[in-house]
């Protein structure tokens, strides 16, 4: 199993430690991830909300190079999957728009968008049947007593008939999936799709952190000891903004893990001391507790 792999601008830099872990839970998945050639910034939320053509012509210029390298394109960052889903969709289904758009990049850069790959998001290919089974099959560390709360956030199922990969997208599972597979429990929570505040983390911190502690007191009053997500944003936004928004009470606060953290920890990595250093609110206490991660 082979994929074409878009790290997206926040792997290279503020989330490098969702980039190692997906780069070595995969390789220990035996699927091979080649990093697109050439590949750009997604434009974010900086395109879609001044331009509408660099908002579709920015992902779509990376879908072209992916074509070429002849591979679907797994995405681990929600944001960039959803600007690079929406892109597909709009040459697509866009009609005079999506083909004047096809058109203005096939002149640019000597070929257009077919549509012959896919765009995958890391949750929807982690949780194939035949990954799962593998996934089973190499675990060292059951992650037995840790009690997680599966975080999506908006981006992995809005708008759910360009984006979603869930059966139900209002109510996903397949993160609560994978956390069950490595032996620990998903809690069951009301607050799995609210949104975190995305990029109005500078624009508009107050509604920001209002928004982080309403999230991270409905995960610990559901019982969960952390959190975990597969966006770099969400990460940030939850790891960063918890102690600003005076952390639960006494002022705890709760570790946020990307979900490839806990399955390299639960497939014995090395490494997954490395990537929690960089985490804001350390992880490594709780884990120490319940015995999941050596003492240093």
């Amino acid at each position: 199993m082979k994929f074409t792999y878009y790290p997206g601008c926040s792997l290279h830099s503020t989330a490098e430690e969702y980039n190692l872990s997906n780069q070595a839970v995969f390789r220990a998945l035996d699927i091979e991830l080649e990093e697109l050639n050439d590949w750009n910034c997604c434009g974010a939320t900086s395109a879609h909300s001044t331009n509408e053509f660099l908002s579709h012509a920015l992902p779509l210029r990376n879908l072209v190079l992916a074509e070429r390298q002849g591979n679907d394109v797994v995405v681990p960052c929600a944001a960039c999957y959803n600007l690079l889903r929406n892109a597909d969709h709009h040459v697509r289904f866009g009609g005079e728009k999506g083909e004047s758009l096809n058109a203005e990049i096939e002149a640019v850069m000597g070929s257009r968008y077919r549509g012959e790959i896919a765009v995958r998001h890391i949750v929807d290919v982690l949780t194939e049947p035949e990954v799962l089974k593998k996934l089973e099959s190499k675990i060292k560390k059951p992650l037995e007593g840790l009690k997680l709360a599966a975080y999506y956030g908006c981006l992995l199922t809005r708008p759910p008939k360009v984006v979603s990969f869930e059966e139900n997208p209002e109510q996903p599972c397949k993160l609560d999936l994978l956390i069950e597979k490595v032996g620990a429990d998903s809690v069951r929570w009301s607050y799995k799709t609210d949104c975190c505040g995305g990029s109005l983390s500078i624009s508009q911190p107050e509604l920001v952190i209002k928004l982080t502690q309403t999230i991270v007191e409905a995960a610990r009053y559901a019982g969960a000891e952390a959190i975990v997500c597969a966006c770099p944003l969400c990460q940030a936004n939850l790891d960063t903004r918890q102690h600003e928004a005076g952390g639960g009470p006494g002022g705890s606060t709760l570790p946020v893990l990307y979900i490839t953290e806990v399955l390299g920890l639960a497939l014995g990595l090395p490494g997954s001391e490395q990537w929690f250093r960089k985490h804001l609110i350390d992880p490594a206490p709780l884990l120490k507790s319940l015995d999941l991660l050596p003492a240093s």
